[in-house]
Formats: structure tokens, sequence, C-alpha cells
């Protein structure tokens, strides 16, 4: 039985690899290098975009969630593709991702869509209290929690696009 792939770099298991070796294992790692750039791009596209809506720069852009594109569906379509097109479509490897990206998919747009949409109300109740209501000073939910179904499929095209890019340059 094969273990490694023809795109893998294989370390040796006992203690003498040194750090430099591991991290060029990393750097050459396909599918997590994938999911890294999708994530990055899709941070750095809500970042610019909220600068073009809003016209203020808003730093935690590049780490919050919610907003478009989705960059959890971005990641995780990277990497089960990058999976998928480095060690084949019909592997276990590929299956667990697929499977993975799927929760992922359907909690960004449903569950945590909602979530955040019951924030909106939350706070617009807790807004309307009178001031000398004990709960009338409670700091705001955040209220962009999810996605909507577009935002997801806008990820998951950014992950597909980002997985084939680097699976074609990995194989250069």
């Amino acid at each position: 039985m094969r273990v490694f792939s023809s795109s893998s770099f294989p370390m040796e298991a006992d203690s003498s690899s040194s750090s430099s070796s591991k991290f060029f294992a990393i750097v050459h790692n396909c599918p997590l290098i994938s999911a890294l750039v999708a994530f990055s791009i899709a941070q750095l596209i809500k970042f610019f975009t909220t600068w073009y809506k809003e016209r203020r720069w808003d730093p935690k852009q590049l780490i919050g969630s919610g907003g478009m594109p989705s960059s959890h569906s971005a990641t995780v379509t990277a990497l089960a593709l990058a999976i998928g097109f480095q060690d084949g479509f019909g592997g276990s490897a590929f299956a667990t991702a697929f499977t993975f990206a799927s929760v992922v998919m359907y909690d960004a747009f449903g569950v945590r869509l909602h979530a955040g949409r019951q924030a909106e109300v939350l706070n617009q109740i807790v807004y309307e209290l009178p001031v000398e209501h004990p709960l009338a000073d409670t700091r705001p939910l955040r209220e962009l929690l999810g996605h909507t179904p577009l935002q997801v499929v806008a990820g998951a095209i950014l992950g597909f696009v980002t997985a084939a890019i680097a699976s074609i340059i990995y194989k250069a």
C-alpha cells in the first residue's frame, strides 16, 4: 500500500529531521496551501469591499466571519478539491474533506445565518427597552454571523479556482 502520493514529501519518522525539512513539507502541502490562500483571498475581498461600500477601512474584516464571499466556504472547498486533485476523488481523504465542507457550508447559510437574524431582533428589543431596565445597557450581539446562499456559493467558487490553480502550480 502506498502512503504518499507523488506530490507529497514524506518525512522521516525519527527525531533527526530538522525543523527546516518540516517547514519544507508544509510549504509543499498543496491542500493546506490551497485552503490558506483561499481563506486569505476571501478575507481580503471582504476588507476591500467594505472600503468600497462604506469608504472606511475596517481591519476586523480581515479576521471576521460573515459577508461576501464566505471565507469558510472558500477554505473548505479549496481543501476538499485540492485533496481530490492530488489524491483522487475516489479515496477516503476526499470523502472526509467533502463531508466536512458540506457541513461547514450548510452551517454557514443555515444555523449561523439564522443566529445572526435572531441577534438583529434581540438587539432591536434591547434598544427599545426603557433606560431604567436592567438590560438596557447590554452590549449588542454580533449580527453578521452567517451567509446568504449566494455568499456561500461565491466562496465555493473561489475555493474551486484556488484549488485548481494550486494543483496546476504544484504539478508543474
